[in-house]
């Protein structure tokens, strides 16, 4: 489209303002229709410059056509009218993206004889009708440093100034203006920005799927620097301090890594047609096939890698610059007193390093974190810069070796750990860490990459909150506490490649554990516990722990009770590592009941059979005195309930409450508990519609279900969900439980995808239990679904555990061998996959 002529057609023929939107808006749809063609050519190369200009161009033709509208064939010199179109923010730094603002400042002067509060006007609606995404602001330049003076925001913005068009001189005094702005207490905007940039940090996490401009290592830690630099160096862009505040070759790498980031953020916004800033996961084909990565893992990988890097240069270089304004010269004294080496201090548990000081060695930088007191520690950017621009050699010395297993052997270790990630030298130390390093693992599960998982894991094991497991942990020796940091650390070394993890993960712990110098027994140990770091959660999640036959299968594999006890704490450290909240009460119960069975078994050489484990049971609750004080109808009714998994699951305490509570049941009673996840409890005479109370609840995600029947055609039903609610939600829980005694009632169940290949029915289990296990995609409603089917076949569920992720469940349940089902295997894999 010839856009200039067209313009010129409607002006001549008086057309009006109306054309002109029209006119303007067909041309930017147009562009806008082309941009993924002009991404496609270069993969995003320069995009945003590209269109950036574009912009510019449109903006200014729009400029001059309400001049030419205004004054027709008497269009005075732009120059001589007192109006400057200005970008601001990144529209100003030439970093637009697609769908974002177009930050606009119109600065104007008065000057007799222009009316330019009407041309700025007739400005505005044109790009508005034009559908431009305007965020503006007008200003007389005489008002500049008041707004500026009276809001961060507006300062800020205004900083990232670039003429755009309309009258230089105009130009010229607003940046004699922006020129005060900056002068104008500058420490005071500075230290506002650093901690707004904190907070923002706290908020937005290294993620795997990462916020481009949010996150750490986002566009706005890019932003920070380049508004420091400004503030303090009057610079006009970064690129300016190099050779004088950071090596050409530092800044090569950190703006290798700002471009990819951009190239990302406007694929996203193209894909999305609209402004998104996530890399969710549901959109990584997308930007993986218009980048030209070879996957999506590459691709994420690659971006958690720039954004490592901005991350680490940020934090070194607005240090180095603001820390002229930190200095509180009343502390010159406590640092000198505090001194660990020349250049670097301890102050108030975090160590500091001057930017003066050369680059020391490798192992003088370790001598000094072993050096320190047992504790946790921060670390200035100073020393960050230290840890950064190291020299490290391959292979490592003896010595280095020496001052690592020192730092393993303190309680303290995460800190240094995260100390090594931040400064990017963690793979250097560990060469287990070269294949996972930035490794991303899209399992629905976790929610870190391989090397930043690793390292919540140790500081999971450095903080233990359950004091059953933190007993266990303490009984350790020193050599044991030991190991068990480093297999901690090592576990998951084993990713990325394509045999399974654990065996390659097992096979590179070898070399290192020798090399520290273990006695054979405790390598062997590190070998076991990195082969089965899965083990234990696997089997406490998805198999039915109260089966001998898979405790003894999963202690032939752990080999004794040491080992165990090892895995147990190892298992609640990854867990815990895999981020906030996914260990929890009910998933801690598991294990917990896993590790207490097989030590069971490890601490009797005699196979230990059902019927054997459930006499000692029963006299351990005879000997409860609680239990004695019942009436001996009531102790009779209880040691015959037939059911061993009853037993087998429960504490003395838990079988005696369970029977008081059922005895004193009439037609029903239930409780609610919703202190840590949702727990619902159900004794009940009569009927209950389980498929509906299921049903009803099925936004929540069930963890586990017990059901069990008692004495005198009672039934116990226990609900474990993975869900938290409030105590404000238990009374609309309640409802549905009262709701649930009503039979008629009936709640349409979501029709559900279930095929034969993932159903297996073992009618082999026990004598008196056949097992169904259901491996298929997560689907709400499914567990409702199951049980309404079961009603449907009259089966009797004894107990059921349901294991899931975003994507997957692994269901199992225990059936009483009744009604012939063993017989009718068909009828029921056709009955769960109509």
């Amino acid at each position: 489209m010839d856009l200039l002529l067209h313009i010129e057609n409607i002006i001549e023929n008086n057309g009006s303002d109306f054309e002109l939107s029209k006119l303007f808006k067909q041309f930017i749809k147009e562009y806008k229709e082309s941009l993924p063609e002009l991404f496609e050519q270069s993969q995003g190369k320069d995009f945003l410059v590209k269109h950036t200009k574009k912009l510019d161009s449109i903006l200014s033709l729009m400029y001059k056509t309400i001049l030419r509208r205004m004054f027709g064939n008497y269009l005075p010199m732009r120059g001589s009218i007192p109006i400057a179109i200005i970008a601001l923010g990144s529209y100003g730094r030439e970093q637009l993206c697609v769908h974002s603002d177009i930050d606009l400042l119109i600065v104007y002067e008065e000057v007799e004889g222009f009316n330019t509060q009407r041309i700025i006007e007739k400005l505005f609606y044109l790009a508005l009708d034009a559908g431009l995404k305007l965020g503006h602001r007008v200003h007389n330049t005489n008002d500049l440093f008041k707004a500026a003076g009276e809001d961060i925001t507006i300062r800020t913005s205004l900083m990232e100034s670039r003429f755009i068009t309309g009258s230089a001189f105009t130009w010229h005094a607003t940046q004699k203006e922006l020129n005060r702005i900056r002068l104008h207490n500058p420490k005071e905007f500075v230290l506002a920005k650093v901690n707004e940039a904190q907070i923002r940090r706290k908020r937005y996490p290294i993620s795997m799927q990462p916020n481009i401009k949010e996150s750490v290592g986002g566009l706005r830690d890019a932003q920070l620097i380049t508004w420091v630099a400004q503030t303090i160096y009057g610079v006009a862009a970064l690129k300016d301090l190099s050779n004088t505040l950071f090596e050409d070759e530092e800044y090569k790498d950190y703006r290798i890594a700002l471009e990819l980031l951009f190239r990302v953020r406007s694929a996203l916004h193209l894909i999305c047609n609209k402004q998104e800033d996530r890399l969710l996961l549901e959109h990584m084909p997308s930007v993986n096939k218009m980048l030209g990565f070879s996957n999506e893992r590459r691709l994420v990988s690659k971006v958690l890698e720039a954004q490592w890097r901005i991350s680490n240069f940020t934090q070194i270089f607005v240090k180095k610059m603001v820390r002229p304004y930190l200095v509180d010269m009343h502390n010159i004294g406590k640092f000198r007193k505090n001194r660990l080496s020349r250049g670097i201090y301890e102050y108030d548990s975090r160590i500091l390093a001057s930017f003066n000081l050369k680059i020391e060695s490798i192992n003088h930088l370790l001598q000094i974190l072993v050096s320190l007191a047992d504790k946790e520690y921060h670390f200035d950017a100073g020393f960050l810069n230290q840890f950064t621009y190291t020299t490290i050699t391959h292979p490592l010395s003896k010595k280095t070796y020496s001052l690592l297993k020192e730092l393993f052997k303190k309680k303290h270790m995460y800190c240094f750990l995260k100390l090594f990630y931040d400064a990017g030298i963690l793979h250097h130390l560990f060469l287990n860490f070269r294949k996972v390093l930035h490794l991303p693992q899209f399992d629905g599960y976790h929610t870190y990459p391989v090397d930043l998982h690793s390292i919540k894991c140790v500081e999971a094991l450095e903080n233990i909150k359950e004091p059953f497991i933190q007993a266990i942990y303490d009984e350790f020796s020193d050599e044991e506490k030991l190991l068990l940091k480093v297999v901690v650390l090592f576990h998951d070394t084993g990713k990325g490649r394509v045999q399974d993890h654990s065996e390659v993960g097992a096979k590179l712990i070898l070399p290192f554990v020798k090399t520290l110098g273990f006695k054979e027994e405790h390598v062997a140990r590190a070998v076991t516990l990195v082969r089965n770091h899965v083990l234990m959660s696997s089997v406490a999640f998805k198999q039915n722990i109260h089966n001998e036959r898979a405790l003894y299968k999963f202690m032939s594999s752990i080999v004794d009770s040491k080992n165990l006890k090892l895995l147990y704490v190892l298992t609640y450290a990854d867990v815990n590592g895999v981020g906030e909240h996914i260990f929890n009460s009910f998933n801690s119960k598991l294990l917990k009941d896993l590790y207490l069975s097989s030590l069971e078994i490890s601490q009797n050489s005699d196979r230990i059979t059902d019927a054997k484990k459930r006499v000692i049971i029963e006299k351990r609750v005879q000997n409860n005195e609680d239990f004695q004080k019942l009436p001996k109808l009531l102790q009779t009714k209880v040691l015959r309930v037939e059911s061993n998994l009853f037993f087998f699951r429960h504490t003395p305490a838990d079988i005696l409450n369970i029977a008081l509570k059922a005895n004193e049941t009439k037609a029903y009673s239930y409780s609610v508990k919703a202190s840590a996840s949702l727990t619902i409890e159900i004794y009940r005479r009569i009927p209950l519609n389980i498929s509906y109370l299921l049903a009803t609840l099925s936004y929540l995600d069930v963890g586990s279900m017990e059901i069990f029947t008692l004495f005198d055609d009672l039934k116990y039903f226990k609900i474990d969900f993975v869900d938290t609610i409030s105590e404000d939600e238990v009374s609309a829980i309640e409802s549905v439980i009262e709701n649930a005694f009503d039979m008629s009632r009936h709640v349409q169940i979501k029709k559900i995808d279930i095929t034969k290949s993932q159903l297996n029915i073992d009618c082999e289990h026990s004598l008196t239990h056949a097992e169904l296990t259901i491996n298929t995609t997560n689907q709400r409603g499914l567990l409702a679904y199951i049980m309404d089917c079961f009603e449907e076949l009259q089966i009797n569920i004894v107990t059921a555990k349901i294991h899931s992720t975003k994507h997957k469940v692994r269901d199992s349940f225990l059936m009483e061998k009744q009604n012939d089902i063993c017989n009718n295997v068909d009828k029921i894999y056709k009955l769960l996959t109509n």
